[in-house]
C-alpha cells in the first residue's frame, strides 16, 4: 500500500504551510527521506519523532510484531495531517508509517514538521503522531516470546 503524496502549497492567512509527504508501505522506513522531505528555508525548527519496535510491552517480551492497515488508512492519514495543518503554524510536514512483518528496532512510524520556531514544530509534531496513533485505523499484532499474542488498537 504505496500512496505517496506531494500536495500544492495552501492558501491561508499564515504562511503556507506544505503537505510533503504522506504514505503506508510494507517496506522499510528511512528518516532522511522524512527529514528531507519537511525542509524548508522558512523553518527555524524541525521535529522529528521516530516510533521503533520495542522489546517489551507491559513487561513482557515482545519477539516481533505486524502492523495491520484499513484501506481507508492512507486517506484518514492524510485528514490527520490537514488537520494538524489547520491548527498549527507550520512550513512543512510529512508522516510514513509501515506495514506488515516488523522486528525489534524496526521503524515503525516516522513523523516530522518543520515550523517558524521550535515549540512551533514540537507542538505540531507531537500533535500529528498522537493523532495518528489514536484516529489512523491501523493495528498492531505483538507475538510475544512465551508464544501468547494480542492485537492492539482494534476498534
Amino acid at each position: 500500500m504505496t500512496g505517496r503524496t506531494t500536495e500544492p502549497q495552501r492558501e491561508t492567512t499564515r504562511p503556507a504551510a506544505v503537505i510533503r509527504l504522506v504514505d503506508i508501505r510494507e517496506t522499510p522506513l528511512d528518516v532522511s527521506e522524512v527529514l528531507e522531505a519537511v525542509q524548508d528555508a522558512a523553518a527555524g525548527g524541525v521535529t522529528l519523532f521516530v516510533g521503533t519496535v520495542r522489546d517489551h510491552d507491559d513487561a513482557r517480551a515482545v519477539a516481533a510484531l505486524e502492523y495491520s492497515a484499513h484501506p481507508s488508512a492512507l486517506d484518514r492519514l492524510r485528514e490527520v495531517i490537514e488537520s494538524v495543518v489547520e491548527r498549527h503554524p507550520v512550513t512543512a510536514v510529512a508522516a510514513v508509517h509501515r506495514v506488515g512483518h516488523l522486528e525489534i528496532g524496526d521503524l515503525a512510524v516516522v513523523v516530522a514538521a518543520a515550523a517558524g520556531h521550535r515549540g512551533e514544530a514540537f507542538d505540531a509534531a507531537r500533535d500529528l503522531i498522537d493523532d495518528l496513533k489514536n484516529t489512523v485505523p491501523i493495528w498492531k499484532h505483538q507475538t510475544f516470546t512465551d508464544g501468547t499474542d494480542e492485537w492492539v488498537g482494534l476498534p
